[in-house]
């Protein structure tokens, strides 16, 4: 089906308020939208984010020093007025992370005079974005899920995560609430006791509760996702299935290397899911298949694009453009399937590559499927900067890491007074004995 003619008049603001300068899906949503003729205009980390460079881009905004949906709605409208200078222009405003989309919904009321918005609250997001809140929606959809604790201490953190098996998954139920420069990451796999301890330890600077996941045993082929679009009739009329061939960090990281793959069952899961939750949007659902059970176990939804969603691009429509079209009261045609495409994120690909060479179990493709060439992240012919700019970036990135363990190792080298020497930790929490 003919994708119809975009609305140019109304311009995109893509909104993303973390830190995150390597946002690849940022980048992803410009590039859409511009090269369909509609203006692009971004809030970011910083002016000079590598999405700056790309020619799609009209104009940067910082985003605001603190992450309050009023210092936000408060630059949005300032923003509108001098890019439409037209007070009743209609303007579309895109979440790119979870902490904007929250932002967002929790001001609809006061932007929907300006902004065109999906319709959906602070608290319906907050059932599916927030980890712990998704562990007890799944149960209440009987969706298959990890089974997954919340420690409210230490040694109950422990007991736990002995009970549930080592390694275990951990995650920051609120992973938008993590500060900068501290080391937390979202997800993290605990492979000790002594891990789990000291993870835990750390949820003060974190801003949020730890939950202790089961692992699903990992897998080539086993990890999945699937992105949609849910339009103001409450109609999934975008939606496709992905298989993540790679990742970064392995088993527990963002999507480094991924395919369109056709999985009907997967689809119809995913559309029962947004059905029941009554979603409105774009969405990026993650699952894992138990290969025992033969279940597919939700592991996190985004209601926002995913970083990858470029993956799933026909002739002319993605997630964000079918957004673009609906709210500006065009219609939706639905995705025309490219099944063997291929999205690959330059950066997390080579790091995934280093770290884990060797093929794994995997299935391969279906009969029938084309090898599609696909997209990259970073790299784009009529786009280039953006990937000098990011790769200038990434490598001062790895350099301060490797910098930073390293001073690690020699702080760890030397010898302390047998004062401070802490109490020591780990083991089995009491009353257990090592499996």
């Amino acid at each position: 089906m003919t994708v119809p003619p975009f609305d140019t008049r109304v311009p995109a603001v893509l909104v993303r308020l973390d830190r995150n300068p390597f946002h690849h899906g940022t980048l992803g949503a410009a590039r859409s939208l511009g090269r369909a003729g509609i203006p692009v205009h971004a809030v970011v980390e910083a002016a000079d984010s590598p999405v700056a460079r790309s020619r799609y881009v009209r104009s940067v905004r910082p985003r605001p020093a603190s992450a309050a949906a009023t210092e936000l709605a408060a630059l949005l409208g300032a923003l509108a007025a001098e890019i439409t200078g037209d007070p009743a222009a209609p303007v579309l405003a895109v979440p790119m992370d979870d902490i904007s989309a929250l932002a967002l919904a929790r001001r609809r009321a006061e932007l929907a005079d300006r902004f065109l918005l999906p319709a959906r609250t602070e608290e319906q997001l907050l059932r599916v974005a927030d980890k712990a809140a998704l562990a007890g929606t799944c149960a209440a959809l009987g969706l298959p899920h990890p089974r997954t604790e919340l420690p409210s201490g230490a040694d109950e953190a422990a007991a736990m995560a002995w009970s549930l098996g080592l390694p275990v998954v951990a995650k920051w139920s609120r992973p938008w609430l993590l500060p900068a420069g501290r080391g937390l990451r979202s997800t993290t796999v605990l492979r000790s006791l002594a891990e789990v301890r000291e993870l835990y330890a750390r949820t003060p600077q974190a801003g949020s509760r730890l939950l202790l996941q089961e692992l699903l045993p990992p897998g080539r082929g086993l990890d999945w996702f699937f992105h949609g679009y849910v339009d103001t009739a409450g109609r999934c009329v975008v939606g496709a299935t992905g298989r993540k061939e790679r990742s970064w960090p392995d088993a527990a990281g963002l999507t480094a290397v991924g395919r369109w793959a056709a999985n009907p069952e997967l689809d119809r899961l995913a559309r029962g899911v947004l059905g029941a939750l009554g979603h409105r949007g774009v969405c990026d659902l993650d699952f894992r298949l138990d290969p025992v059970t033969g279940a597919y176990h939700l592991l996190d939804f985004n209601p926002r694009p995913g970083a990858q969603f470029r993956l799933f691009a026909d002739a002319g429509l993605d997630v964000v453009r079918a957004l673009h079209l609906d709210l500006t009261g065009r219609p939706v045609p639905p995705l025309s399937p490219a099944y063997g495409r291929r999205f690959v994120v330059e950066n997390y690909a080579a790091l995934s590559l280093l770290t884990s060479p060797g093929p794994r179990t995997a299935p391969g493709p279906a009969p029938g499927t084309v090898r599609r060439r696909g997209e990259r992240a970073w790299w784009a012919a009529d786009d280039p900067l953006p990937a000098l700019a990011m790769g200038r970036a990434w490598l001062a990135h790895l350099a301060r890491r490797a910098l930073a363990a390293v001073r690690r190792r020699l702080t760890a080298g030397r010898p302390r007074p047998a004062a401070s020497l802490p109490a020591p930790r780990g083991g089995a929490p009491r009353g257990l004995t090592r499996r």
